[in-house]
């Protein structure tokens, strides 16, 4: 999915400087225990956790849940908010886009099921979508903001 209106009307006036957006982050995991992480499309900075911007009108929940179809195609099921530290934010969480836009993140971080559908990117967005086992994550060649939560949320 493209840029939401109220964003790009944002872009309009501020260009490509550094704007502050509420989020969520959702980490699909499997009966085995395995993470699903994405590769966006045109970013060669690693692996990344699904998610996106919070849309007007929507909890962060539904955010989740929507962020998820459009980005990989599967339905979930929000098992838990991560909260042990609430959302996340700081230079951790701050996006560089191809295009020059850039964003700082504050997130939500949801665990969840993926409860009908095959994961595969969807909307153009993502190039590859994987599982993996919590051992590989310490090395796996994560972006910055993936590493981050990762570590915040206990995963790495």
């Amino acid at each position: 999915m493209g840029i939401p209106a109220h964003i790009a009307r944002l872009r309009a006036a501020v260009g490509h400087d550094l704007i502050l957006l509420p989020s969520v982050s959702v980490l699909p995991i499997d009966r085995a225990g395995r993470l699903l992480l994405v590769r966006h499309a045109g970013h060669h900075d690693g692996w990344a956790v699904l998610g996106g911007a919070v849309e007007f009108g929507e909890s962060p929940a539904q955010a989740a849940v929507r962020e998820t179809r459009e980005e990989i195609g599967v339905e979930i099921r929000p098992l838990r908010l991560l909260d042990a530290l609430d959302a996340l934010g700081g230079p951790d969480y701050e996006v560089s886009y191809p295009n020059g836009d850039r964003a700082a993140y504050v997130t939500c971080v949801y665990e969840a099921e993926i409860i009908s559908g095959l994961p595969e990117p969807a909307d153009g967005e993502l190039s590859e979508v994987a599982w993996f086992h919590p051992g590989q994550l310490p090395d796996l060649e994560l972006n910055q903001f993936a590493r981050a939560l990762l570590a915040a949320t206990g995963h790495l």
